[in-house]
């Protein structure tokens, strides 16, 4: 793999984590602005959170993408 399909791989790895905490923040009725105005245990409470949220539905993507290819390479050339 080159730096370039590096770089671009984990542009895409970096769109994905925001977007799921934001969709994670949505889902509780915040977006990532609103966490300013509130107080710091709270808004870091829900930092986590949605860092975990995000974190754990990226490794299940990652894990759903290995399994296909490891699926395709043991049949795709059937």
């Amino acid at each position: 793999m080159t730096n370039n399909n590096q770089v671009k791989i984990d542009e895409i790895h970096a769109l994905m984590e925001r977007t799921l905490i934001d969709a994670y923040l949505k889902g509780k009725g915040y977006v990532l602005e609103d966490l300013k105005r509130l107080p710091e245990g709270e808004s870091r409470r829900l930092k986590v959170e949605a860092s975990i949220y995000a974190s754990n539905k990226l490794a299940e993507v990652e894990l759903r993408a290995h399994l296909m290819q490891t699926l395709h390479d043991a049949y795709g050339n059937e």
